[in-house]
């Protein structure tokens, strides 16, 4: 990554986001404080179940112990008086029943209980249902009867037409019967009968059992109610089918059970007031309270586990006050938030709401005499339910369990605002660590920018140290390179102060022996030498003669240097120059052909003389590498506020990476047949020093097609040039 073409404070905003790893800690953390919270709440749940399974220990009259020897209870033969929501009204339409629907029992040809003729059809049956509501058992039947046969208006029997019998073990361990017949729509009239089933004379009216006998299409209705003090732990019963008004002989009997004997009844379980004013005081938290039998069936219920009384809820609710900071966290953090974080629902589908039975894994541990608990989803994934299960033992037999639900809202919440003040923490330390780290990266960057620009502008594009490196105090690492830098750009400037003045120093130190060398050789020119000596006299003239016009090109350059500092510029005609130039080359040049194309009226401020001399080393190096035959040519334009002067030659194209270099001091790239004479490549560097003094720029280049060389200079024009 450190390699990438970015800045440093971009490598550092990269760097910091390793602190987003806080914020996965931090989750990681709370996540497992969760857990151990859940378990916290599994083991509160399941001391709850147990303290309230001993408040009910040893107390058998809170429980039926008939059912209690029972394998296996039926549904349709041992009863479950459901708790109702209100009284029902007694008027045989079955209207308040509908809200009940699900609880409805079928009853017909697997209910048989007798049938005068086995192969004639059964036209018998009946839907049923009972119910507690206050201290009255209710109950209806909806009695599928083609034929209807009341009782006679003037009969002394009741069980020679269609009746209702019903039998149950009492509270006192007494076996009772009743019927109930009418001989019209109506009030129904009850009576007690014998407790031996082989007589059917009435006893006694029995007003306690109150209701409605009302004919319908399809048979009848009866709808009734009976004080709770009346039913045992067993009950039955049986509809009994007359269809013949002579004979009035019974046809069929269909029940919920066999009412002959009390051996013979069902069970019949009536949730427990008793059990529920125990239980009642946990129905002030968030808990659900279910007690059951040995067999699964609800004895009573307290509590809702929807309700929003937790101890954690309570506590949140608690600590949370309105401010313009709670406002921002509600507004703008939470949204974000919760993107990750899941809210506990504000409803949800709870489908043991009215169960009147219950099942699962820690209920069975717990009938078995064992502490049980268990986790489960709602129908609609949007809760999770703890239940724990502790039983309840009579004479050392498991007569039941208290059962305990709630959900994990909040422990859910508790999470949430933890992760919330976790995540509020972490936000302003990352924000306040990546702002810190950002402006510490760009102090870092600007400080190494300027010193980037220091040294950049310490050195011009032909290597001259233009001005020095100013040295920092700061004692750190880039105080120590910004130190070292200026350093070494002042040891450069002595070091090209040197070079520069290299040239005159020995220009001046080499006259001398030079002009000693030239006279020594004019004397000997004066006497008479034979051809050998001559002829090494000659040569040693002519090496005297190169080295001293290798100093006068020395000179020269330096000369110009000194003469540019002290120069006055002026307006003058650049094109009248350039043209006047151009003529005396042509004249002292016969044999070579020049080709001009110059625009007029073109006018710049400068030194003309120096103008010329910069096209007399333009036109001297065309000459030098003009291929026989072949023109130079040369042109003036105006380009915008600049004109544009361009010398070309065919020849000889530029060497690779050599288009900046040619201008150098001592730079030189003729070919090696032209070495004879002396060159120090100081044409073009005289070139560049009257461009660069006329603020202009200069730049060599081959031409398109590779047949030659083009020198292009670019110089600034007067305001009102054309």
């Amino acid at each position: 990554m450190l390699n990438l073409p970015i800045g440093l404070r971009t490598k550092v905003v990269i760097l910091s986001l390793f602190l987003l790893c806080l914020p996965w800690l931090g989750y990681q953390y709370v996540w497992e404080m969760e857990k151990y919270l859940r378990q916290g709440q599994e083991r509160t749940l399941e001391g709850t179940t147990q303290a309230l399974a001993t408040a009910l220990h040893e107390r058998p009259k809170l429980f039926d112990n008939q059912a209690s020897f029972l394998n296996r209870v039926e549904k349709s033969r041992d009863l479950y008086a459901y708790p109702l929501s209100g009284p029902i009204q007694l008027d045989g339409k079955l209207v308040d029943w509908q809200g009940y629907s699900h609880r409805f029992i079928n009853y017909g040809q697997s209910h048989l209980i007798m049938q005068a003729d086995e192969d004639a059809p059964l036209n018998l049956s009946f839907t049923h249902m009972v119910g507690r509501y206050g201290g009255y058992l209710y109950g209806f039947f909806d009695v599928t009867d083609p034929n209807v046969v009341y009782r006679g208006r003037k009969a002394l029997s009741v069980d020679h037409n269609d009746h209702l019998t019903l039998a149950t073990l009492a509270p006192d361990g007494q076996f009772r019967r009743y019927i109930i017949a009418t001989s019209r729509d109506g009030w129904i009239s009850a009576f007690e009968l014998p407790a031996n089933p082989a007589r059917s004379t009435p006893v006694s009216p029995e007003v306690r059992i109150q209701g409605q006998w009302r004919k319908t299409d399809k048979g009848y209705n009866i709808e009734l109610r009976l004080p709770l003090e009346m039913v045992g732990s067993k009950l039955g019963f049986a509809i009994s089918d007359v269809n013949d008004k002579r004979r009035r002989r019974v046809e069929a009997i269909v029940g919920t059970s066999a009412i002959d004997r009390a051996d013979n009844l069902g069970t019949v379980l009536v949730p427990s007031p008793e059990i529920e004013n125990i239980i009642k005081g946990m129905g002030h938290n968030s808990s659900r309270i279910w007690v059951i039998d040995n067999h699964g069936r609800v004895l009573a219920k307290s509590g809702d586990i929807r309700a929003n009384s937790s101890v954690w809820t309570r506590t949140l609710d608690e600590e949370e006050e309105e401010d313009l900071w709670s406002l921002f966290k509600r507004k703008i953090l939470h949204p974000l938030y919760y993107r990750v974080l899941t809210a506990p629902p504000q409803d949800f589908v709870d489908s043991l709401q009215d169960s009147t039975e219950l099942d699962g894994s820690h209920i069975r541990k717990a009938l078995i005499g064992k502490q049980g608990s268990t986790w489960r989803l709602t129908p609609d994934s949007k809760a999770v339910i703890l239940a724990a299960a502790s039983p309840i033992w009579i004479d050392d037999r498991v007569m039941g369990a208290v059962v305990a639900e709630e959900t994990t809202h909040g422990i859910r919440s508790l999470r949430n605002r933890a992760l919330e003040k976790l995540f509020n923490v972490i936000i302003t330390i990352m924000s306040m660590g990546t702002l810190a780290l950002f402006f510490f990266a760009s102090s870092i960057s600007s400080r190494i920018r300027s010193l980037r620009d220091e040294a950049e502008g310490a050195i011009d594009s032909q290597g001259r140290i233009r001005s020095g490196i100013k040295a920092s105090n700061n004692r750190d690492e880039i105080g120590d390179l910004s130190r070292s830098f200026s350093n070494i750009v002042s040891r450069l400037r002595q070091y090209n102060q040197y070079l520069e003045n290299m040239s005159s120093r020995l220009s001046h130190e080499l006259r001398t022996p030079v002009a000693v060398v030239r006279s020594s050789l004019e004397h000997l020119q004066l006497q008479q030498l034979d051809g050998d000596s001559q002829k090494y006299v000659d040569r040693a003239q002519e090496g005297v003669s190169r080295l001293g016009m290798i100093l006068n090109n020395m000179s020269e350059a330096t000369r110009l240097e000194e003469s540019l500092s002290q120069a006055e510029m002026q307006a003058f005609p650049l094109s009248k120059v350039i043209s006047g130039c151009m003529q005396g080359y042509q004249l002292t040049y016969p044999q070579q052909e020049f080709t001009t194309e110059i625009e007029q009226e073109l006018r710049m401020r400068g030194v003309p003389e120096y103008l010329a001399q910069l096209m007399d080393k333009l036109i001297a190096n065309a000459l030098e590498f003009s291929q026989p035959d072949s023109a130079i040519q040369v042109s003036l334009k105006s380009q915008g506020k600049q004109a544009c002067l361009m010398v070309s030659n065919s020849g000889p194209a530029l060497p690779q990476n050599m288009a900046e270099q040619i201008f150098e001091s001592m730079v030189s790239v003729r070919p090696h047949q032209q070495q004879a004479k002396p060159h120090l490549g100081l044409g073009l560097y005289i070139a560049r020093l009257i461009c660069v003094f006329h603020q202009g720029q200069i730049l060599a280049r081959n031409r398109a097609d590779g047949s030659g060389v083009e020198i292009v200079i670019h110089l600034p024009l007067l305001k009102d040039s054309q």
